[in-house]
């Protein structure tokens, strides 16, 4: 009976390359994305309470600005040309 309730181990293999040089950057073989290392939400701090700390320290940061005002810009021609095809007034917004 014992034999059937216990699971069998996974097989494990450990790949290593003939020409693997350790000294180099690192693993060849090993998935990441290529930005990981510049992202700062990816590290050794997991859960929710690392997650919204990760989240708050990139707040604190200050961006670019040129970047903000350009995404501002692009955000308010959107949003008048949604408005001009929904037939919005716009007269509102002149000056009387």
């Amino acid at each position: 009976m014992g034999k059937f309730t216990r699971l069998r181990k996974n097989r494990s293999y450990d790949y290593q390359p003939r020409y693997f040089d350790d000294k180099g950057e690192g693993n060849p073989y090993k998935i990441q994305h290529k930005l990981d290392q510049y992202r700062s939400t990816v590290g050794p701090r997991q859960g929710i309470k690392g997650k919204f700390g990760n989240a708050f320290s990139d707040l604190r940061k200050k961006g670019d600005r040129n970047m903000n005002i350009r995404m501002a810009i692009i955000i308010g021609i959107l949003l008048f040309a949604f408005l001009y095809i929904i037939d919005f007034d716009l007269s509102i917004f002149s000056i009387k």
